[in-house]
């Protein structure tokens, strides 16, 4: 059974940087499927922020284009996302997630199987 552990947030003032991971165990292969990150904020759907394909393509939502970064590092197996420029709408809950096949749409949460349990990121004005 893979296993997602997220990492690195916390609490930022507005302009400030984060950096997120997302370690993978259990079966490193996964790191080579497509992986994301969510954020659901408190009263809100969760939502989709950036996406990473096998092939290393990457999408974002509008909201955070620009400003945040996806990547992957395969001999950690781990996956990154790097926030810039935050903004006190950026907080949430943020999450990784990943599985085998990824046909459905990317920014769906129900084309995910596997979830991390979430790390909180706050950002003050």
């Amino acid at each position: 059974q893979v296993q997602l552990v997220e990492s690195g947030g916390g609490s930022v003032q507005g302009g400030g940087s984060l950096r997120l991971s997302c370690a993978v165990f259990g079966h490193p292969m996964f790191i080579s499927y497509c992986m994301a990150w969510f954020r659901q904020a408190p009263g809100k759907e969760r939502e989709g922020v950036a996406f990473i394909d096998s092939d290393a393509t990457t999408t974002y939502a509008d909201s955070v284009k620009g400003r945040f970064t996806i990547s992957k590092d395969y001999p950690k197996n781990s996956l990154y996302l790097q926030m810039n420029s935050l903004k006190p709408e950026d907080t949430a809950m943020y999450y990784c997630a990943t599985t085998i096949s990824c046909g459905g749409k990317w920014s769906l949460s129900a084309t995910y199987r596997y979830w991390g349990q979430g790390t909180q990121v706050t950002v003050s004005s």
